[in-house]
């Protein structure tokens, strides 16, 4: 039974082809959209990898990037075959390249969903990661002498300060690490030493922030040291000042702007799936129509177009005996080459066997 059929006369396939070759064109440049929305979602993710411990979350934009590519010029063999569509001298060529081309279009619709399915699915790992490499940065951040590690300090203050934040989870994992190097310590002052000698693992530790936390929405000047201390500060109550420094944490900013992206891109990539769904359908319409009119006697009858020639049931039984056929006689063909030295073998042992029987007495 043949699966989605339609009449088309001669002027139907001439509108479809031109149809078609406008489509084509539009989906190349879907195609260079998807390739430019890749390479922003991976600059966007490079400019931030000294705070990620992994680059899992890599793929999508690699996808993204692999299947703009791929897309341009898939559709733009399409543009060439509705062309070549309205010349019957010139279509005959592009019968056997359609089967790979239908292949192909289909696994670039399929990428594109998965791209969509990962934006969501790798939302985990991406937060697993940031959690991580925040976690590193902020304790590198007085390294500012150690090499490899010389701009930690400056990517921490220019994240906290662009997105608004503080710390990895929120302003208080700075009290949890010794962000002032021991340079410019100094170790002859008591509360120097009081506080190295408070600590078990001698550090200086401080209930203090980076002045990249500080919040210029405050109506008061930034107040950065003794934070957990009232007394330290006129009219100041440290559970009740929420305007000194960003109560949000990094980790969570930086999800919240990638997941942005995300969710953004995600309508814009199911649209050229749509896209590229319809081009696939059109063409294989266009094929069908244009081959069954090349074979009849009159080019400029009514033809029929459909989508496949039986039910998807009878093609995927004919795809899978196909498919067994071809590795039967790939075993077949390996069979004798492996098995000829054997049976020469055994041959040479029969002659030798003759030879050695004696011949009985007349």
């Amino acid at each position: 039974m043949v699966l989605l059929k339609m009449k088309f006369t001669q002027q139907r396939r001439v509108r479809l082809a031109q149809g078609l070759w406008l489509l084509s064109w539009l989906a190349v440049m879907c195609g260079a959209f998807i390739f430019c929305l890749g390479v922003y979602i991976k600059i966007e993710l490079l400019r931030r990898a000294e705070v990620m411990d992994n680059t899992e979350i890599h793929v999508v934009p690699n996808i993204l990037m692999m299947v703009g590519l791929a897309s341009i010029g898939t559709n733009w063999v399409a543009t060439r075959v509705c062309q070549d569509s309205l010349d019957a001298s010139r279509f005959p060529r592009w019968k056997v390249l359609l089967l790979g081309w239908f292949a192909v279009a289909a696994l670039l619709c399929c990428l594109l969903i998965a791209v969509v399915v990962l934006s969501y699915a790798l939302q985990g790992r991406l937060e697993e990661s940031l959690k991580v490499g925040l976690r590193n940065g902020i304790r590198f951040y007085k390294d500012t002498d150690v090499p490899g590690r010389c701009f930690q300090k400056e990517t921490i203050d220019r994240l906290q300060m662009e997105f608004r934040c503080c710390g990895n989870t929120n302003f208080k994992d700075w009290f949890e690490v010794q962000w002032v190097s021991n340079r410019y310590l100094d170790f002859t002052s008591k509360d120097v030493k009081d506080r190295i000698r408070s600590n078990v693992d001698g550090r200086y530790l401080l209930d203090g922030v980076p002045f990249s936390c500080c919040n210029p929405a405050s109506p008061r000047p930034c107040l950065q040291r003794h934070l957990t201390d009232n007394s330290a500060h006129y009219n100041y109550e440290y559970h009740s000042e929420e305007l000194n420094l960003y109560s949000r944490g990094c980790r969570q900013a930086l999800i919240d702007y990638y997941m942005g992206i995300m969710n953004s891109t995600g309508p814009g990539v199911l649209s050229v799936v749509l896209i590229q769904v319809s081009v696939l359908v059109s063409l294989r319409y266009l094929q069908t129509a244009v081959e069954a009119a090349m074979a009849s006697e009159n080019p400029e009858d009514d033809t029929d177009g459909y989508l496949l020639e039986k039910g998807v049931k009878e093609t995927i039984e004919d795809l899978k005996t196909n498919v067994l056929n071809l590795l039967k006689l790939a075993q077949v063909d390996a069979t004798p080459a492996e098995e000829a030295p054997e049976a020469e073998a055994e041959k040479a042992d029969n002659t030798t066997e003759k030879a050695a029987t004696p011949t009985p007495a007349s």
